[in-house]
């Protein structure tokens, strides 16, 4: 069975785009990444593109409907069959989102709704929350919206700041957004209204502490 192709969109570093390409080295993930396009002409994860092998360019954001008008000519080119947003910086032009609706998918590290927009990280210290995360959805034009496909928790320690807060939520982004390309590749993502079902995925069963403590029991509980 063929893989299905996917298009990366980036503005930097492309450690998600490093996560994808991994994941897609396995000779049994679903996907394939055909495509990879920056609005940077020196996004860093060009780069890594180009060492894996994949075709990579840069269109430059003279206007956010030029940018869209291009990308959406050579993504059809190249047969993409979903979109993957990886640290794409840029508002994207609200008829790019409709043209791929259900195809355009993102990464953003929080619990969204929770901590949208900008420097969720900063958010999340500012506001003493005792978890943070990452978020796999479906776009939609409001920005950092859209039915939910994957989430992954982490905690925020006394000692954190803005960075290393980051990092531990990176670790985790690593893992949902390679898993979250998969479950679409496979077919087993169904959207039903702002929800999204996923066949033969169940959740988990027990429940995080933050702090842990000797009244409260354990860090992860089975639940009852």
């Amino acid at each position: 069975m063929p893989r299905l192709k996917i298009g990366v969109l980036i503005s930097g570093r492309g450690s998600n785009l490093q996560a994808l390409i991994d994941a897609a080295a396995a000779s049994d993930y679903p996907a394939e990444i055909a495509l990879v396009l920056s609005n940077q002409p020196n996004a860093a994860g060009l780069g890594r593109a180009a060492r894996a092998g994949i075709p990579a360019r840069a269109i430059p954001h003279s206007s956010r409907e030029a940018f869209a008008a291009e990308a959406d000519a050579v993504l059809r080119e190249a047969g993409v069959g979903l979109v993957a947003l990886a640290g794409y910086m840029r508002l994207l032009d609200s008829g790019f989102v409709a043209a791929w609706r259900d195809r355009l998918v993102n990464i953003h590290p929080s619990l969204l709704p929770a901590f949208p927009g900008l420097h969720p990280q900063r958010q999340a210290l500012a506001a003493g929350a005792r978890f943070s995360g990452c978020t796999v959805h479906f776009v939609r034009a409001a920005v950092d919206t859209g039915p939910i496909i994957a989430q992954a928790v982490v905690p925020v320690l006394d000692a954190d700041d803005e960075d290393t807060l980051a990092d531990r939520i990176l670790a985790a982004e690593h893992v949902i957004y390679p898993l979250s390309v998969r479950l679409f590749a496979e077919g087993r993502l169904a959207i039903n209204g702002n929800r999204v079902t996923i066949a033969g995925a169940c959740a988990p069963d027990g429940r995080l502490f933050n702090p842990r403590d000797a009244a409260v029991g354990p860090l992860a509980s089975s639940g009852g």
